[in-house]
């Protein structure tokens, strides 16, 4: 591990997430001290499998998760190479009890340009907006928010790769707009292609449970994902 010395390099050069682990939990410890007890800040090293991706955090209470628990579904996407893996910042999230966070990230990448992790800032502003349209009723304004929300998805942070998984499902069922026993074929190829992009597939055994909510077989499930992405290609 060595500082950048080049204008404009990246403030820190490694191969791995955790040889840099004790400056990173110094770097989350300040910005805990700074922002205070509703700030949760979270390391990724996606080395350790994205079913077991964090292994720091501070604040957990926030977002209820700890180490060894798994990444977010946006995170998939950075690395199914669905979206590119720009740092985001000030954008809108939430938890799966439905806190609200404004929300920042940024990708960590090794000595040769690889995406290798994340940390990411979560801070909960729940009360803050309840606050915004109380005061925006009694003025009698619109509640105006300055949090950018992503046009893509909103991120969603899960404890567990099941939870993970049943969000990105729920999300696949919106753009049928149907109950899930009267999928046609084509709605469970389009269900396929949307979790296939949300990089749902790169968690391992997600298939079966896909499988399993589409009542396919896993030759038909490897079939129809062939024929999807030689679509694509």
């Amino acid at each position: 591990m060595k500082q950048a010395q080049n204008k404009g390099e990246e403030f820190l050069s490694m191969n791995t997430i955790e040889e840099a682990l004790p400056l990173f939990q110094q770097i989350m410890d300040l910005i805990c001290i700074t922002f205070g007890e509703n700030c949760e800040v979270t390391l990724h090293d996606w080395s350790k499998g994205y079913e077991h991706s964090i292994v720091a955090i501070k604040n957990g209470h926030v977002t209820k998760r700890q180490v060894g628990d798994c990444g977010s579904n946006l995170g998939l996407e950075i690395m199914r190479g669905k979206i590119e893996g720009g740092n985001r910042f000030n954008y809108m999230t939430k938890t799966s009890c439905g806190q609200m966070l404004k929300s920042s990230t940024i990708y960590l990448t090794n000595d040769n340009g690889e995406t290798i992790g994340a940390l990411c800032v979560n801070i909960d502003i729940t009360e803050a907006l309840d606050f915004q349209k109380s005061f925006a009723s009694f003025i009698g304004a619109e509640t105006v928010s300055q949090i950018e929300t992503p046009a893509e998805s909103i991120e969603f942070h899960a404890n567990n790769v099941g939870q993970l998984t049943d969000f990105l499902i729920s999300q696949s069922l919106e753009l049928v707009n149907k109950p899930s026993d009267q999928l046609t074929k084509e709605d469970k190829m389009t269900i396929l292609k949307f979790l296939d992009e949300k990089g749902l597939f790169l968690i391992t055994k997600s298939g079966d449970k896909v499988c399993q909510f589409l009542n396919i077989s896993k030759f038909t499930f490897y079939n129809y994902l062939e024929m999807i992405r030689g679509e694509k290609e």
